[in-house]
C-alpha cells in the first residue's frame, strides 16, 4: 500500500505521514486597543489568524496581558484603504487661496441683530 491512509485492525484510518497539502496562509489582522473608557482606539499592531474569532482571542491574549485594555478592535488588514505616501503633496494640498473655509473670512451683515 502506498501514499494515502492506513486501515488499522479496528477498522480506523490513520492519516499518511506523507505529502501534506498545502495550508492556505492565515489572513494579517489589525489590532486596535483602547486603554479607558472615554479614550480612544489606538493601534496596538498586527497579527495572524484564521478568522475574527481567534484574531479577537490573540489580540487580548497578545495587547492586553497586564490589563491595559477595556475594549479591542481586529480589523482585516484586506479592508484598511490608505493613502499613497508618494501622493500626499496633492492628497493633503495646502487650503492657500481657500479662506471662504475659515470663519475670519466671513464679516458681519448689518442690520443683523443676533450675529
Amino acid at each position: 500500500m502506498t501514499g494515502g491512509s492506513t486501515t488499522g485492525d479496528d477498522g480506523a484510518t490513520a492519516p499518511s505521514s506523507g505529502p501534506q497539502e498545502p495550508r492556505a496562509p492565515w489572513a494579517l489582522w489589525e489590532v486596535f486597543v483602547r486603554s479607558s473608557r472615554g479614550l480612544s482606539h489606538v493601534h496596538a499592531g498586527s497579527l495572524h489568524a484564521p478568522d475574527a474569532q481567534m484574531a479577537l482571542r490573540n489580540a487580548r491574549d497578545l495587547y492586553t496581558r497586564r490589563n491595559e485594555g477595556v475594549s479591542l478592535w481586529v480589523v482585516p488588514a484586506t479592508s484598511i484603504v490608505t493613502s499613497d505616501p508618494d501622493a500626499k503633496d496633492q492628497f493633503f494640498e495646502s487650503p492657500q487661496g481657500k479662506d471662504y473655509r475659515h470663519a475670519t473670512y466671513y464679516t458681519k451683515s448689518e442690520g443683523v441683530k443676533h450675529l
